[in-house]
């Protein structure tokens, strides 16, 4: 990275770290995508077991890497700070956190799994394959957390491109595994989900190792000797990157452990609409990786920028951020809500489960337009390592505003399993307002600061 004076070079610079990053991101969903649409080609009821598993396993993996994401502000910083020698320590306390939480997971998971799949209204093949499914993915929960570390600091160097390489070579991996281990092809027994699950565990430590080894062998990354050296475990530097990111994984937590309670409440409308629900978020959740990809390049930008006390390009890049987001989230709009039977199709053959996901991604066309306000904005205040109020509003937002008013329309109306959808829809609104209102009293008091220090 590096630091631009006019608003080209910012423009180009935001395209620069955001694309390998946008990337990087779909490549990586994309393994959900498949594991998603290779299950729902399987069976409908392997799909709905897949879709209970990624209920509980997707929220406590991005809510726990979403702490170790404080990694690429406190790196941003030190970098805009002309601090490099202190960027490898934070780095392998990154890693250890990582660790201790992949082992945290797997203790709790081991006591609760049984009962909360038990206390379900779940067929038995279903359930069946949401357990095994889980216990598949988490013989990788170890690696998937040390890559996201490795990741945090490669991508807080401007070095996003490395990443995206890093998943692009994985993909092919992932989706050929996918198609061995599913289907049961070279002589390997048909396993459906949880075949899926299996080839995600074995490419997710795939990634890690070649992460590794570009660290420590490839410039510029060599440079900084992340595992030339043995660290102890900094108490000290653990409090950093837990008062930090606590709050990021916590706020992204509540944002994606609402779908999996949206989830389990629809397990009373039958497998089909688990299905179709499942499908559209799947799909939903792919087109959302672009207004991420924004957020994570502003936290880099913005942390850089902010680390150097240059507030005034901090402030510009958050405007092109939020600016580019909603413009690309109008025209992914459009064409979402013009091939919604194509995009349903790609899930099942079902005629049923093809239309009712084709009526949930009308409600995903909503969705994903104030997605594309909310997420750019959570990324610019996490480069200011403003976090606490984001924390607060998801979870008003989502959990005091939308899950409890997505249930009253889904019970008390005709809407049925549609009105969860509508319901979050009305509170992911309320959220990209108060955050709105937030930055911007974030970025006064940062000039403020700047002009009382000049």
């Amino acid at each position: 990275m590096k630091q631009t004076n006019t608003l080209r070079e910012k423009l180009l610079q935001l395209w620069v770290i955001f694309t390998p990053i946008l990337i990087t991101q779909l490549a990586m969903f994309s393994m959900t995508f498949f594991d998603i649409m290779m299950t729902g080609k399987y069976s409908a009821n392997h799909l709905a077991g897949v879709a209970i598993g990624s209920s509980f396993w997707v929220p406590i993996f991005t809510g726990l890497s979403g702490i170790l994401l404080s990694v690429t502000p406190i790196v941003a910083h030190l970098v805009g700070a002309k601090k490099k020698h202190e960027v490898p320590f934070s780095v392998i306390q990154g890693i250890y956190a990582g660790i201790a939480m992949a082992l945290l997971v797997l203790l709790i998971g081991s006591i609760i799994l049984m009962p909360l799949l038990n206390g379900m209204n779940l067929e038995d093949e279903v359930r069946h394959v949401a357990k095994f499914y889980l216990v598949s993915l988490a013989f990788g929960i170890i690696p998937l957390f040390v890559y996201n570390v490795l990741r945090c600091f490669m991508d807080a160097l401007g070095k996003t491109r490395v990443t995206m390489i890093i998943t692009l070579m994985s993909l092919p991996i992932n989706v050929i595994l996918n198609y061995i281990l599913i289907f049961g092809k070279l002589g390997m027994p048909q396993m459906g989900g949880i075949g899926s699950g299996i080839a995600s565990a074995i490419t997710y430590w795939i990634i890690t190792f070649i992460a590794i080894w570009i660290i420590h062998r490839k410039k510029p990354f060599v440079d900084y000797q992340v595992f030339h050296s043995f660290h102890k475990i900094s108490l000290k530097k653990w409090k950093e990157i837990f008062t930090l990111g606590v709050p990021i994984g916590m706020s992204i937590f509540v944002e994606t452990s609402i779908f999996s309670a949206v989830t389990l409440f629809m397990s009373k409308f039958g497998t089909k609409v688990i299905a179709s629900h499942q499908a559209a978020l799947n799909f939903a959740s792919f087109i959302y990786m672009i207004p991420l990809s924004i957020s994570m390049a502003l936290t880099i930008l913005v942390g850089f920028e902010s680390g150097a006390k240059r507030f005034k390009d901090a402030r510009s890049y958050s405007l092109l951020g939020i600016g580019g987001g909603v413009t690309i989230s109008l025209v992914t709009g459009i064409l979402l809500f013009i091939f919604r039977p194509e995009v349903a199709h790609l899930y099942s053959d079902d005629q049923a489960v093809i239309r009712l996901t084709s009526q949930f991604l009308l409600y995903a066309v909503f969705f994903q337009l104030s997605d594309a306000i909310l997420a750019p904005i959570q990324g610019t205040l996490r480069g200011y390592k403003d976090v606490n109020v984001t924390f607060i509003m998801a979870l008003i937002s989502f959990w005091v505003i939308g899950l409890p008013l997505g249930y009253l329309l889904a019970n008390k109306t005709e809407m049925g399993p549609f009105g969860f959808w509508l319901g979050l829809i009305i509170g992911l609104a309320i959220g990209a307002a108060t955050l709105s209102y937030r930055l911007i009293i974030v970025q006064k008091r940062q000039f403020n600061l700047q002009k009382s220090e000049q």
